[in-house]
C-alpha cells in the first residue's frame, strides 16, 4: 500500500527537519501550514515535501483536513516536534504489505527536560497514527484530537520519538494555550465541573501515572512532568469554572 506522511505546521522550521528525514520511506509527505514567517514551508519543500496553505481551524479539524489532501489514502499522522524511528519505519512499511487493520498504534516515547522517560505519562504514551482514511478520521476537537474509528487497533514496533519540551518556560507557554482551547471545547459541549472534580481530577492523575505506573523511576524529569499534568488538569477544570460563572453573570 502507498503511504502519506501528514503533518500539519505552523512556525516549526526548528524541529522539521529531523521530522522529514524520518519519514523518507513514505511514497508522499505533505505539509499543510498555517502562514508560517519562519521558513517552514520553504525548508518543508527543499525536504521534497507537497505543502499547502490553510488558515488555523483547530487541531483536529486541521488534522482531518491535511488527511483529505493526501494523495493516498493510507495516512501516517505526525507532528513536527515528532520522528519516525528506524524500527518503527520498518515496522510500518511491514504493517502495510498486507494490513491487516484499518488503524495501526505506535508507542510514544517522550523527551522532557533532557531526557527519554520510560514510565508514567512518558511511555509508552500509545498512539493510533497509522490509519486508512476510509476508515478513520480525526476529531473535531481544537485540542487533545483523537482517531476515531471502530474496531480493535493493530500494534506496531518501535518507538514514536517525542521531543515534548525545548525548555520549561516553552513547555508551560504552550501546557497554557492547551488548557484554555481544552476548558472552551468542554464548555462548548455542556459539560460543567465542580469544587470535588476541580480538587480530585489532579490527584487521580498523579496516582495513576506517577505511582501505579512508576512514574517515579523517570528521577527529576518524571516528577516535573507529572506536576505539570496534575496542574494541567487542575487549571482545565479551573478554566471551565470560570466560563461557567461568566456564564451566569
Amino acid at each position: 500500500m502507498a503511504l502519506s506522511v501528514v503533518l500539519i505546521t505552523q512556525n516549526a522550521a526548528a524541529q522539521l527537519a529531523d521530522c522529514l528525514a524520518s519519514v523518507a520511506f513514505a511514497d508522499e509527505v505533505l505539509v499543510v501550514d498555517s502562514n508560517s514567517s519562519d521558513g517552514t514551508a520553504e525548508l518543508a519543500a527543499r525536504y521534497g515535501a507537497r505543502v499547502l496553505q490553510k488558515e488555523w481551524l483547530g487541531f483536529g479539524r486541521q488534522k482531518q483536513f491535511a488527511v483529505a489532501q493526501a494523495a493516498n489514502d493510507w495516512v501516517l499522522c505526525l507532528d513536527a516536534d515528532e520522528r519516525v524511528s528506524a524500527e518503527l519505519a520498518a515496522s510500518v512499511v511491514r504493517a502495510l504489505q498486507t494490513p491487516a487493520a484499518p488503524v495501526y498504534r505506535m508507542a510514544r516515547r517522550n523527551r522532557f527536560l533532557g531526557r527519554w522517560l520510560r514510565h508514567g505519562e512518558g511511555y509508552p504514551d500509545w498512539s493510533p497514527r497509522l490509519f486508512d482514511r476510509r476508515q478513520a478520521h480525526w476529531s473535531d476537537d481544537a485540542v487533545h484530537e483523537k482517531v476515531l474509528y471502530a474496531g480493535v487497533a493493530g500494534t506496531l514496533s518501535g518507538d514514536l520519538l517525542h521531543e515534548s519540551a525545548e525548555d520549561i518556560g516553552r513547555y508551560l507557554e504552550k501546557q497554557n494555550r492547551y488548557t484554555t482551547l481544552a476548558a472552551e471545547e468542554l464548555y462548548r459541549r455542556g459539560r460543567r465541573t465542580g469544587f470535588i472534580q476541580l480538587a480530585l481530577s489532579p490527584i487521580a492523575r498523579f496516582v495513576k501515572f506517577y505511582l501505579l505506573r512508576l512514574g517515579f523511576l523517570d528521577g527529576m524529569p518524571g516528577l516535573v512532568h507529572i506536576s505539570v499534568g496534575c496542574m494541567n488538569s487542575f487549571m482545565k477544570y479551573a478554566k471551565l469554572a470560570e466560563l461557567q460563572k461568566a456564564g451566569r453573570e
